[in-house]
């Protein structure tokens, strides 16, 4: 494994920090509070290249290769405080548009990929449902052929972007006696006879990323907007997670990198019973073990992308890395809090914030429990 990048790969991160500083700076503290969601900044985005970067130029597409994409992802959370923004622009990449160019026919993408990496359209994945979280293949939303087109019925939740979004890849199963195998996925526009999206979620923390449920009576689907063939949906699923599991958390890797710095910076300045709090032992020591959490997540994050470049599947290593990557930025947010102490937990220094975003990393994507469940699988356990 070579992890020495390109000069062309380090300005590539370079260009997002810079580009995330001067254009994704604004009222965040107000937004967050307000749970609003910025087209704008999605738009700016998009611009630049973000919702792209993996997909090819034909589709409006940067055509990056895995590892620069993960230096992007990293350099837009180093230069950008809104992880809402970042979290949902991560959730479409990943497993909205991921599946349609690795499942789609050729007429899906030309329709959808181009409007997806414009900023043109704004897209969401529905699996999550009431009573099927972890357990995703026990769902209940079902599926039926009636002619050319599809009749779906059921409820998703948890569904990020969902009050916004334009196109929703929705998982449904068309037998229920074949278990997984019945699962199918759908390609649903909001404007779908029967299809709306349900009431909003408020949530602890991301909160500039929207989420909601969506709710189908009687959808109808035409048949060209199934991906894939029937009971494939659970082979999409799997591609999906690990795309999602392997990428996602680059950009907290970014954060991490800044909230690192903003925590050195401070603790050299804050002067406690005549000296730097820095100097204090027990400062000194937490910073040190912020720079070895973010200095092995680096590691772990870097050696998915070279598997999946290699191999082109990296399940365990993309699952090690969700596990690790979401329990160290908690833990480094906690540092943080801690460090800056009673300024760490007032709003207007914008570190609590990361704290209750950094809280949905081990739960999206799979729980840390389920991480833990596919090691273990991995390992012969």
């Amino acid at each position: 494994m070579n992890f020495e990048f390109s000069e062309d790969q380090l300005e590539f991160k370079k260009s997002a920090i810079r580009f995330a500083k001067e254009a994704l700076s604004d009222e965040l503290i107000e937004r967050d509070r307000n749970s609003t969601f910025s087209r704008e900044l999605w738009k700016k985005c998009a611009d630049f290249g973000i919702q792209g970067s993996a997909f090819p130029e034909r589709y409006g597409g940067l055509n990056t290769d895995i590892f620069s994409t993960m230096l992007l992802m990293e350099g837009l959370g180093y230069g950008c405080k809104d992880s809402g923004l970042i979290f949902a622009i991560n959730g479409q990449m990943w497993t909205v548009q991921m599946p349609i160019l690795r499942f789609g026919t050729d007429a899906q993408k030309e329709k959808y990929l181009p409007r997806f990496c414009s900023g043109e359209l704004i897209g969401a994945n529905g699996v999550t449902e009431p009573n099927a979280g972890s357990d995703a293949f026990s769902m209940t939303t079902t599926a039926r052929r009636d002619g050319d087109v599809y009749v779906l019925n059921g409820t998703k939740t948890m569904c990020t972007s969902a009050p916004v979004a334009d196109v929703f890849m929705v998982f449904a199963t068309v037998d229920k006696r074949k278990g997984f195998m019945g699962v199918t996925t759908f390609l649903i526009e909001k404007d779908f006879p029967g299809f709306r999206v349900g009431r909003e979620i408020e949530k602890m923390g991301l909160r500039t990323a929207p989420m909601a449920e969506l709710i189908m009576e009687d959808c109808k689907v035409p048949v060209e907007n199934r991906l894939g063939n029937e009971g494939n949906g659970a082979a999409i699923f799997e591609d999906t997670v690990e795309w999602e599991r392997a990428c996602i958390l680059a950009s907290i890797l970014g954060g991490m990198e800044r909230q690192l710095e903003q925590c050195i910076k401070y603790s050299k300045e804050r002067k406690q019973f005549g000296k730097a709090i820095g100097k204090y032992q027990s400062i000194a020591n937490m910073i040190v073990d912020m720079k070895v959490r973010m200095e092995t997540a680096r590691l772990l994050l870097y050696k998915v992308a070279w598997s999946k470049q290699a191999h082109g599947k990296a399940a365990m290593d993309a699952a090690m890395a969700k596990l690790y990557l979401s329990e160290s930025w908690i833990k480094s947010c906690l540092d943080a809090v801690q460090i800056h102490g009673g300024y760490g937990y007032a709003t207007e220094y914008e570190v609590e914030r990361d704290l209750r975003d950094s809280i949905g990393s081990t739960l999206y994507s799979g729980t840390s429990e389920i991480q833990r469940n596919i090691i273990a699988r991995y390992l012969g356990l």
